[in-house]
């Protein structure tokens, strides 16, 4: 069993920051691992608050891990404050794990920026040349790059961009485009792109951490990039698509959907 570890936030409505991370890894095979970055105050329907944890808690957190238990792959989410993203930075530089995950998260579904401009600039500058892959959706890659996107083809271009700061693969998600949910893929040399169903659903809670966290579990069990995203895509769609209503709101996917239907529970 491949030990997975999730750098994030807590949801205590269970259906984003660690608590995904935790269920993703396990409905992988994987062993969850997880370091908390903010203690999040929030649901289905949004974020009403939230407390950073002390650079020093993170380290110590981090190295409550890495010195005990071997760590095949590290997925990162929620990094707020230039202070975490720096500890955090520092650590893996220290411990070099074969696998880094990082999913940008900068903009809430609302559109409101999450990150104050230091933050952002941090981890543009110190974090993301740490990414074996960083995976953004559109509007974190418009951030990122400054640039518009309006097509597969400027997905394209903000992808290369992205690799060019340092991040060894970019997966820009197209969950905000129109036509479809078509994701990109730049692997540092090839393009790939991974059509997606839209599917008319309101339980789409933590799906960008969810995919991440996916992604992160298929290449710690052996699997290539492209197959790893790929499985991901399709482990998020079915998750979508048979998601139980949970909450007033936007509420989680079915992290479990494919186990519990082996095992006879569906």
């Amino acid at each position: 069993m491949k030990h997975v570890l999730s750098i994030a936030g807590t949801d205590p409505s269970g259906g984003a920051g660690a608590a995904a991370d935790c269920k993703t890894f396990c409905a992988h095979g994987c062993f969850a691992l997880n370091v908390i970055t903010a203690v999040v105050s929030q649901n289905t329907q949004g974020v009403r608050g939230y407390m950073d944890v002390t650079p020093d808690l993170i380290a110590d957190q981090i190295d409550a891990v890495f010195e005990d238990i071997d760590v095949d792959a590290v997925k990162i989410g929620m990094v707020s404050v230039p202070e975490t993203i720096r500890v955090i930075a520092d650590k893996l530089k220290q411990y070099t794990p074969r696998v880094v995950v990082i999913d940008p998260v900068m903009v809430a579904t609302s559109g409101h920026r999450l990150l104050v401009p230091e933050a952002e600039q941090t981890l543009r500058d110190i974090l993301l040349p740490l990414a074996d892959v960083l995976t953004p959706n559109i509007p974190e890659a418009e951030v990122l790059t400054g640039k518009e996107i309006h097509s597969l083809a400027d997905m394209e271009a903000v992808g290369r961009e992205i690799a060019a700061m340092g991040a060894k693969a970019v997966l820009v998600k197209g969950g905000h485009r129109v036509e479809d949910a078509t994701d990109l893929l730049f692997d540092g040399t090839d393009v790939h792109y991974f059509k997606g169903q839209r599917v008319e659903s309101t339980s789409t809670h933590g799906t960008g951490c969810s995919l991440s966290s996916a992604i992160a579990s298929n290449l710690a069990n052996g699997m290539k990039l492209s197959d790893a995203v790929a499985a991901a895509k399709h482990y998020v769609f079915t998750g979508i698509a048979h998601a139980e209503p949970i909450g007033k709101g936007h509420g989680p996917i079915h992290h479990f959907y494919e186990l519990y239907k082996k095992a006879g529970l569906i």
